[in-house]
């Protein structure tokens, strides 16, 4: 297979997938007791207020192993309350559907790289952040 064997692009999407998965799965190699994780709080809710409504490190744990296994098997979950509250956004979207799809494609696009992005960073740092708890310096 052709595909196998060519390099990918550093700014690839395929790349940026693998590189997340491979994250992943060293946080949870690294992370053999998760429950260490509970009741932490996030470093990026320094205020009260988005303290209360933040998740803990243990469940962003959770949140970053459940998107790799949806990212691995492209198997995306039916979430009904989630589709509700995002229906008045995919009706704003879908007059620029209808006008320019190849628009609508890179604004998706520039999306999915950034989540992903932040979304290696959260695993790194979650991994940092346990190594901390448990005393082993990077």
């Amino acid at each position: 297979m052709q595909y196998a064997e060519t390099r990918l692009n550093k700014n690839s999407l395929l790349l940026a997938l693998k590189r997340y998965s491979s994250v992943v799965n060293n946080m949870e190699q690294t992370i053999l007791l998760p429950s260490l994780l509970r009741d932490v709080p996030r470093e990026d809710a320094a205020d009260c207020e988005a303290a209360e409504n933040s998740m803990d490190l243990y469940e962003c744990y959770h949140l970053l192993k459940v998107i790799r296994n949806t990212v691995e098997s492209g198997l995306v979950p039916h979430d009904d309350s989630k589709a509700i509250k995002n229906a008045a956004l995919h009706k704003s979207l879908e007059t620029l559907l209808e006008a320019d799809q190849e628009a609508f494609f890179y604004f998706h696009l520039r999306g999915l790289f950034s989540v992903m992005g932040n979304l290696t960073k959260m695993s790194q740092n979650l991994t940092g952040k346990y190594l901390e708890i448990i005393g082993i310096d990077q």
